[in-house]
């Protein structure tokens, strides 16, 4: 089975990260594996960056990570076998970089019902498919 499974998720959008949250906790509590959830902020353009307040990228980051662990904690594994991180960037980059980095041997990813400009997948999920050099499931 997977020793580390790696689960993006949209904090935004719960209702297509929940059934890949299942999926891969199931697949985890099979085989004793290890969830690894990961949200991608985005980064803000500079020309929006004087209507802040100066602790907004800390807010953000910090607001990020406590709905990360709530989803977290809310997963039915031991709490050492599941963990998260908040990164910054554009996600499938983030997203494929975070699963080098921990050593996931495959990514549950949740995907919205495409449309005709996306075809069968959601523009993320695609490319995520199309550049990992791991397995990908992609749960709807």
């Amino acid at each position: 089975m997977y020793e580390t499974i790696l689960v993006p998720i949209d904090i935004a959008d719960p209702d297509t990260s929940k059934p890949a949250v299942a999926r891969a906790a199931a697949m985890a509590k099979a085989g004793q594996g290890h969830l690894r959830l990961v949200y991608v902020r985005s980064i803000m353009p500079v020309t929006y960056m004087e209507f802040v307040p100066p602790q907004f990228d800390e807010q953000q980051q910090r607001e990020a990570e406590d709905a990360l662990a709530e989803l977290a904690a809310e997963i039915d594994l031991p709490d050492e076998r599941v963990s998260s991180v908040v990164r910054l960037g554009s996600i499938y980059h983030e997203v494929l970089d975070e699963a080098d980095k921990c050593g996931a041997d495959l990514i549950v990813i949740g995907s919205h019902r495409p449309s005709m400009s996306t075809y069968l997948l959601g523009s993320n999920a695609t490319t995520i498919v199309r550049h990992a050099k791991i397995s990908v499931l992609v749960v709807r």
